[in-house]
């Protein structure tokens, strides 16, 4: 099927299911703790053997000798994995660096080694033993140094591709003529996904063939590299993740667990299991990579922006890409004169690659700092300069109209429901010896879609069960799949099975870029309509006219029960939905207003969180329920980026020190004070046939600025460095007498 004229009126509008908060289908296993993760397949894999990866020693250079022998030796080992005998590896499409080093290094903790035992603390002992010499090179570890050398990056070839560089008008001219103006820099620090479930796999060998059970968000591109990274023909390899326990775009992409799990498992003739360490997972994965983003903005007396620039440096090893910190700003703002770009270093630190929200999350961590740094100057209130500087059209396509925007509803409605109209003037509300402030920052994250298919089946039971390889996160996707096949078939949720995450089922869109829930919903739209007709034209029935409810189908005076309609052998339809060029025609994105207030210790600069809102204008919501947990979770990943977490890098040695979960901090339930969501009731019809959009990473994008905001309206103390830690506010702070 595919979309390429505005939806209509269709089955999904129903709501009898879809749209209605819903329990996750697959909560009792994830519960009582019977959903099999990677690591736990014992069931698929009988007598399996444990892997154990070494990770290299040196940032940069080479492996001078490398000496096995001991662990070979030590008690259960059955086999140690290294370059020289794993035979020639192709490289993946998503992977800029190697997944087994050797001789080169090309990152701190680049796997080296697999040390395959009978038990995990058999190889992990072992693992000790490898003793190997380096020899290393110089190598650029600081973005701050390596700012000056940096270029303009290759445009990004996937999906959303960003160019390096954008200018429309005379900034310039504009800005040197502008009766307000600002010129600041900020920076973000590099962040790790700090997912709860590690990287992991479990590898069999079956004669030439390879199954991996993993935890991977895109079942489709982890196979294709997979095959490719070991010289297989993508037929023989099966790709299985139907749990995954938090990913964050940490697990978008092949990572070395899978591929050290195949080649241990090939050597042993066993099945091998490998988790990587934590510390592995910080520095031998991928990470949200540091910024340094330079904003200049001048406006009108009136607050209207004439001029609007944005300049980003991020860094990442050679042939990497950047972090789009710009995209939003080519988007989410009016102003004739515009200029954003972007610039690229090569540094030798673990690869820099997308994590929740990539671009928009750290690109609006500057933004909406200096949005409201620019509201100040114009003496405006920040609510209402935002709206006086909205747009219902792309900024730098005027002739391109917004499927739907909401942006001011968003931030008004939110205002209204937050008591905006109670925030005093920087410094001025104390509570004893807090500090209390509001603040507020857009949230902006585009709609972005996918080719999704899926395969529906109808049986005599009358249950129909889905499949498609589309993951699930944590996100809730068996749900809304579930929604949605009863939605359109006219069953009850408890007559649809969801069969997900396998790489023999139908290609589905993947979890990732905020395009998996209504993507994949999309598919099995495509699908089920496909067996509408089929149970309808069964019957005698014209498709367009039958009804389909209450587990039976129905037209004119004819009806059958849809067990019936199935038969003995039952129904299969298969589909996908493709899309047309609606993107080009229209821009597509989701809104947030996000709202914050905070309380700064004057004396300590102990910050706390005291409450939260979002308000969201993201289509249809599939399932409010499932949505709002996103939302939740996304706000409190900006809490943490706001406040705590960073990656220290050891500039001479090139790791990230705090590379646990002891060292690098993330919020905890202390932390996370009351948050509330609210969506707005809309539809996009432009979107996909589910007129849905997506929303799980419009959660994060926005929060930290509104936490800096607040944190500057409680003290007066401007921060535009983060994390903002109580030692950049303590010099400042006003005492409290």
């Amino acid at each position: 099927m595919k979309f390429d004229t505005p939806a209509t009126q269709n089955p999904i509008d129903q709501l009898r299911v879809i749209g209605r908060p819903t329990d996750r289908i697959d909560g009792p296993r994830k519960t009582t703790g019977t959903a099999p993760y990677a690591y736990e397949r014992h069931d698929v894999a009988p007598n399996p053997t444990y892997g154990v990866v070494v990770g290299a020693g040196i940032a940069k250079g080479s492996i001078a000798a490398m000496d096995v022998k001991a662990a070979e030796a030590a008690p259960g080992v059955l086999a140690v994995v290294t370059a020289r005998n794993a035979g020639k590896l192709g490289q993946g499409k998503f992977n800029t660096a190697k997944l087994l080093a050797g001789p080169q290094v090309q990152h701190y903790h680049q796997a080296v080694a697999l040390v395959v035992a009978e038990t995990f603390e058999q190889a992990r002992a072992a693992a000790e033993l490898v003793k190997i010499e380096y020899k290393a090179e110089p190598g650029a570890f600081s973005l701050a140094k390596a700012r000056a050398g940096a270029k303009p990056p290759k445009a990004d070839d996937g999906p959303g591709g960003t160019p390096p560089e954008s200018r429309i008008g005379d900034f310039e001219g504009a800005y040197a003529k502008a009766a307000v103006k600002i010129d600041h820099t900020y920076t973000t620090p590099d962040q790790s996904h700090a997912m709860m479930e590690p990287h992991a796999t479990t590898a069999l060998w079956e004669g030439d063939r390879l199954t991996v059970w993993t935890a991977n968000q895109m079942i489709d591109w982890g196979r294709g590299d997979l095959a490719k990274t070991l010289n297989l023909p993508k037929e023989k390899v099966r790709l299985i993740s139907p749990f995954i326990g938090g990913g964050f775009g940490g697990k978008l992409f092949l990572r070395a667990d899978v591929v050290l799990a195949a080649l241990g498992a090939k050597v042993v003739g066993r099945p091998v299991k490998v988790a990587l360490q934590r510390p592995l997972i910080m520095n031998n994965t991928t990470h949200r990579p540091a910024t340094v983003q330079r904003i200049r903005i001048g406006t009108e007396r009136d607050g209207r922006i004439t001029a609007i620039a944005h300049e980003s440096w991020s860094g990442d090893l050679p042939g990497g890409s950047p972090e789009t910190a710009v995209a939003q700003t080519r988007l989410l703002y009016a102003g004739a004169n515009r200029f954003t770009a972007m610039k690229l270093a090569v540094l030798d630190l673990p690869e820099g690659n997308a994590m929740r929200a990539p671009g928009e999350a750290p690109g609006l961590m500057a933004l909406e700092i200096a949005i409201d740094e620019m509201a100040e100057q114009a003496g405006i209130d920040p609510v209402e300069f935002r709206a006086v500087n909205d747009t219902q059209v792309d900024p730098e396509k005027p002739e391109r109209p917004y499927s739907q925007r909401r942006l001011v509803e968003c931030l008004r409605t939110g205002a209204d429901r937050f008591g905006w109209k109670q925030r005093t003037a920087p410094g001025q509300r104390r509570e004893g010896r807090w500090l209390v402030g509001m603040g507020v920052a857009a949230a902006f994250r585009n709609n972005l879609v996918m080719k999704s298919a899926a395969r529906v089946r109808l049986d005599a039971r009358g249950v129909v069960t889905v499949e498609t390889d589309m993951t699930d996160i944590g996100t809730g996707t068996y749900t809304i799949i579930a929604q949605t096949a009863a939605e359109m078939m006219g069953v009850g949720l408890d007559k649809v099975v969801v069969r997900l995450g396998d790489s023999n089922l139908p290609v589905s869109a993947g979890s990732g870029g905020q395009w998996g829930g209504n993507s994949s919903t999309a598919g099995v739209y495509a699908a089920c309509l496909q067996l509408r007709e089929l149970v309808a034209r069964k019957q005698g029935m014209d498709p367009l006219k039958a009804v389909f409810a209450d587990g039976a189908v129905r037209e004119g005076g004819k009806s059958a029960t849809l067990a019936d309609a199935a038969g003995r052998d039952g129904l299969v339809a298969e589909d996908k939905m493709e899309y047309g060029d609606l993107d080009k025609k229209y821009q597509q994105s989701t809104f947030g207003g996000h709202f914050v207030e905070v309380g700064v210790d004057a004396y300590t600069g102990e910050i706390r969180v005291r409450r939260m809102l979002a308000v969201c204008a993201a289509g249809r919501i599939l399932n409010p329920k499932a949505a709002q947990s996103q939302v939740i979770g996304a706000m409190t990943m900006g809490v943490g980026a706001a406040l705590m977490e960073e990656l220290q890098v050891d500039e001479k040695r090139g790791f990230f020190v705090n590379h646990d979960l002891a060292g690098y901090e993330v919020p905890v339930h202390a932390d996370i004070p009351h948050q509330e969501v609210i969506f707005l009731d809309e539809t996009d019809p432009i979107s996909s046939p589910m007129k849905a959009k997506g929303v799980g990473e419009l959660g994060i994008c926005g929060v930290a600025a509104a936490v800096a905001n607040a944190i500057y309206n409680a003290t007066g103390v401007r921060v535009r460095d983060y994390p903002i830690t109580l030692d950049k506010l303590l010099a400042k702070l006003p005492r409290v007498a």
